[in-house]
């Protein structure tokens, strides 16, 4: 099932349960999807362009827990938190710090990255093989921490 789909489903459920927050967020995400089909762009809605729209609404959402946070608004900081969370739910498992180190090393044992002045070459492959399932800060830190070593 597409992406698309499973937003158009869930959005009647969430019709359905009088789940407001549940409701936006979807309404936004289909938004979205909307908008990129839109855009004339010819590109195809496929699994990456989904991930790619999922991960900057995500971080979107972040970013607003943090500003929202740092001026005392909790309320609308909670608000954002639970858009996170939905929206998570259509993101891939995103994996543990721990997880995104062992794959780092992983990478760089195939590539032969060792040293800092391997990280342009180590980080475009890190950012592709963990694209959706890791935060690109996230995956930033653990290669400079793995290229310390």
């Amino acid at each position: 099932m597409s992406l698309k789909d499973k937003i158009n489903e869930d959005l009647k459920e969430a019709m359905k349960s009088g789940d407001k927050v549940r409701l936006e967020t979807i309404r936004s995400i289909r938004a979205l999807i909307l908008e990129f089909e839109k855009s004339g762009s010819g590109k195809t809605l496929n699994e990456d362009e989904e991930i790619k729209l999922l991960t900057s609404a995500a971080k979107k959402r972040r970013e607003a827990v943090e500003q929202y946070k740092a001026a005392g608004r909790n309320e609308l900081a909670e608000k954002e938190e639970a858009e996170l969370k939905i929206i998570e739910s259509y993101l891939p498992k995103q994996l543990s710090t721990e997880e995104v180190f062992e794959e780092i090393k992983k990478i760089a044992g195939e590539i032969g990255a060792s040293s800092k002045e391997d990280f342009p070459k180590l980080m475009p492959a890190a950012a592709k093989t963990l694209k959706g399932r890791a935060e690109g800060k996230l995956i930033k830190e653990m290669v400079e921490k793995f290229l310390q070593q």
